[in-house]
């Protein structure tokens, strides 16, 4: 059964197209009633039914490790902003701007330490 597409009218082509979209509808149907029945076959050869086997919990997630950032004692601050001894750096990791900003203008950074 092959067409024409190209001569057919826009409602010949709609027409088609409601056509094929209700075949696979159909289509799909007919396939999930086999894939339950073969589903409930397997099931049941293991003396199940297949509502039993769906009304199951997921298997519990394993335990999340730790993070290694989390796993050790923070370390004590070495070093503070002489504009604001809030700001404090404990000398690892990336060095922070106002840090940076005094080593750029000249200050010695034993100056800064804690």
């Amino acid at each position: 059964m092959e067409k024409d597409l190209k001569s057919m009218s826009r409602k010949e082509l709609e027409k088609l197209l409601s056509d094929v979209k209700k075949a696979l509808q159909a289509a799909q149907a007919r396939e999930r009633r086999a894939a339950r029945k073969a589903a409930e076959k397997a099931a049941a050869e293991y003396g199940f039914s297949l509502n039993e086997l769906a009304d199951e919990q997921p298997a519990p997630k394993k335990a999340e490790k730790p993070r290694k950032a989390a796993a050790g004692p923070k370390s004590k601050p070495q070093f503070s902003n002489p504009e604001d001894p809030s700001q404090t750096w404990t000398g690892k990791g990336r060095q922070p701007n106002w840090f940076r900003a005094q080593v750029e203008n000249g200050a010695d950074p034993e100056t800064m330490r804690i």
